[in-house]
Parts: C-alpha cells; sequence; structure tokens
C-alpha cells in the first residue's frame, strides 16, 4: 500500500500566539500528531506580556509579517510586481475591491497586499501545500490577495461574531468565492455564511467545531467543589457581558443571597468593570485575576461549583467546552452556537442575553442546587464535550479538507 505523503499547511491568524487563541495552538498540535507539517504565520508580533509556556514556546516558532517593519514587505511587493506583473494588478484591484468595502480603507489593503507578497515569498520557500486562516477578518484578506498572487490554495475558519455582524464590510463573499473551502465552527455559523453565498457554494462550507485537548478529556468530570463560588472566564469586553454579572451579584445580595464571583480575565473594560464593583459595594464579592496560564484558568474553574458567561455576542466560546469537560455546569446565554452545546437544565441554565435578572436567577439556581445534581449536570457536560469537541477527531476533518484542496 502507497504512503500518503504529508501535507504541509501554513496557518495564519493576525496574531498568534495570544492568550484567547489557545484553541488555535491546540488545533495545530492536534494536526501535527497527524502528521501534518504546520508553518505558524501572524500577521503582527504576539501581545507583551504572555505567560503560557506553550504560548511562550509557539512564539519561537511563529514568523511575523510586521516583525521587520515596512522595508521588507515594499522590497516583496516590488519583486512580486516585477515576476508576475498581471497576477500583481489581479490582486491589486482585489486589495482595492476589499477597501472600498472596508471601514479600514483601500490604504490599509495595499498594506495587507503586501504583507501577501511576503508571505507568498516564505510559503513558497517552505514548499507550503495549503494555506488556512483563522478569522475572516484581515487574516482571510492577506491569504486571499497571496492567492490571486499565485499562491496555493486557502481555507478561513470564520469565528463570529465580527463576520456576522459585517459581512459585507469584511468582503466575506469575496473571500469565500476565491477560497477552496470555508470552515464554520457550529451549525449557526454555518447558517450565516449560507446567507451570504449562492447555493452553488454551500458545499464549500464544512463544520469543523474547536476542540479541547487530553489534558480536559482524560481527566473527566472532577468533583464538584460545594462552596458559594462562580467564575467566569474570558476577556474583559463588552461582548463578554461581565457588567451584567456584577449587576446580577447585586440583585442576589438585595435578596440576602450570599456569593463569591471569580472574573479571570483581563482586558479594555477592567477599569469600568472595577469602577462598578465600587459603585455596587461588592468589593469583596468579586475578584479579578488578570490573564493566568491554562493552568491557572483551569484550577479556577475547578474551585468554582458552577461556570458563568452571559455572553451578549459570540460564536460558540471555547472556555465553555473547558468547563463542561471539567464538569462545571454553565450558566450562559442563548446565542449563535452556545444552545448546541448547552442544555437548559441538563448540563447547565441558559438564559436571555442581558437580562440581569434572568442571570440572578441562574445564578440563585445554580447556589441553591445539590452537590449530587451539580454532579448529575457536569457529568452530562462532559460527555457532551466528548462527544463533540475532541480537538483529534475535529483536527481529522480539518486534514481531509487540506487534503483536498492541495489535491
Amino acid at each position: 500500500m502507497w504512503a500518503v505523503p504529508p501535507v504541509t499547511v501554513a496557518y495564519l491568524v493576525n496574531q498568534y500566539p495570544h492568550v484567547s487563541h489557545s484553541f488555535i495552538r491546540r488545533e495545530i498540535f492536534a494536526l501535527e500528531e497527524q502528521g501534518v507539517v504546520v508553518k505558524r504565520f501572524s500577521v503582527r508580533p504576539p501581545p507583551v506580556g504572555l505567560v503560557d509556556p506553550s504560548d511562550l514556546a509557539e512564539q519561537s516558532k511563529t514568523r511575523v509579517l510586521l516583525g521587520g517593519g515596512v522595508a521588507p514587505l515594499l522590497r516583496a511587493g516590488v519583486r512580486a510586481a516585477s515576476v508576475a506583473p498581471g497576477r500583481f494588478v489581479a490582486s491589486l484591484l482585489g486589495a482595492i475591491r476589499l477597501g472600498r468595502r472596508s471601514d479600514r480603507g483601500v490604504l490599509r489593503h495595499l498594506v495587507y497586499l503586501l504583507e501577501a507578497a511576503l508571505l507568498l515569498e516564505w510559503l513558497r520557500r517552505d514548499g507550503v501545500d495549503h494555506l488556512h486562516a483563522h478569522f475572516g477578518t484581515n487574516s482571510a484578506a492577506v491569504a486571499m490577495l497571496a492567492r490571486l498572487l499565485g499562491g496555493p490554495r486557502y481555507s478561513f475558519t470564520v469565528h463570529g461574531p465580527e463576520e456576522f455582524d459585517h459581512p459585507v464590510e469584511l468582503s466575506l463573499p469575496e473571500k469565500i468565492r476565491h477560497a477552496s473551502a470555508v470552515v464554520a465552527i457550529s451549525d449557526f455559523g454555518r447558517s450565516q455564511l449560507y446567507r451570504w453565498i449562492p447555493h452553488t457554494e454551500w458545499p464549500k462550507v464544512h463544520v469543523v467545531r474547536c476542540g479541547v485537548d487530553a489534558a480536559f478529556l482524560a481527566a473527566g468530570a472532577r468533583p464538584i467543589v460545594d462552596n458559594r463560588r462562580l467564575v467566569c472566564v474570558g476577556r474583559l469586553t463588552e461582548q463578554k457581558g461581565q457588567l451584567l454579572v456584577v449587576d446580577a451579584l447585586a440583585a442576589l445580595r438585595g435578596r440576602g443571597i450570599d456569593c463569591e464571583v471569580v472574573l479571570a480575565g483581563d482586558g479594555p473594560m477592567r477599569a469600568e468593570i472595577e469602577r462598578r464593583i465600587g459603585e455596587l459595594g461588592l468589593e469583596r464579592s468579586v475578584r479579578i485575576t488578570g490573564w493566568l496560564s491554562n493552568a491557572a484558568v483551569r484550577d479556577e474553574m475547578l474551585a468554582a461549583r458552577a461556570f458563568l458567561l452571559p455572553s451578549f455576542a459570540e460564536g460558540l466560546p471555547v472556555v465553555l467546552m473547558e468547563a463542561l469537560a471539567l464538569g462545571r455546569p454553565t450558566i450562559t446565554t442563548y446565542v449563535a452556537g452556545i444552545p448546541e452545546l448547552v442544555r437548559d437544565g441538563v448540563n447547565g441554565w441558559l438564559v436571555p442575553a442581558g437580562s440581569v435578572e434572568a442571570a440572578a436567577r441562574a445564578m440563585e439556581a445554580a447556589l441553591a442546587v445539590s452537590p449530587a445534581k451539580l454532579a448529575e449536570m457536569g457529568q452530562a457536560g462532559a460527555l457532551a464535550v466528548a462527544e463533540r469537541h475532541d480537538v483529534r477527531k475535529e483536527a481529522a476533518k480539518l486534514l481531509d479538507i487540506f487534503r483536498a484542496a492541495a489535491g
């Protein structure tokens, strides 16, 4: 029997590694375990202050398009124009089209064209068979322009909610038209892509779910801690709803119900959240941890009786999968792909997004339910994640997509 030759795949992300992109790292590792050679590329340098050892190790493996300044980009653009002027003109027109639709403008997309020219040189040097981008934003634009310059076929994963909020400005239909395949992380995500492309292109769209690795799956549901602590993990931003958590906690206190909430993460809304905590006199009831390593996030989850994420907009948060895999029932919202994983009354509580009262009632229920019932719900959550979000199984689906695209 003939052996299947290894596939060399390039991964392109706007910023990698990143504290909120651990799911991409897991996906890459799972592909490498299955024999794929993965080259890492990032448009921008990673953020300062990375703390997870795995992120720090990935940083040394990742080449950054903007890492050398403007000169390498300009030289790559000149070389691309001189070697294949026809392709360069087609790519230039493509960049202008994207820029005219975008709120970022034409100039920014001309920079994307130069990034694509430099990326193409690196891809050829590495013998890359296929290019895969995460997110349908600027990384997908660079991948498309690299293809128009004569680069390899590409695919990209759409997560949401940004792509669903701005499909026209992001030229999502054109990016899909030039791609060999597009990946959605949920059935809901696939439906949103179907809205913007002709029926003839629907076969391009595949559902490959984000996954959790063996560290979560092998451990199984962990015993419930019988305390009064809830944990919310996520970047402190508008869409994650942490301000609503604080207001819901105040509502519980008004009913004489005591509770501790841990907000694990950091982000642009931290100061505003801290102000609201002070206004409501909840300093002793809310703890904000700042950025944590993956191991520390896991410890925070295990130290709470239930998980909390009242998001206003999402794709399908990986952190929900992690919490459920550890046996922590989840309080979350009827948003996007979340109901595909969280079942109300079975492995968590689903509430309407934006409702302080509904969130408070769910938090009260999680505090009142017996440890035995919580453990039962936790087991159901761990089983759902193992069935639908094993990163090895999902990576195998991706590998089939990449092999088909690479021929």
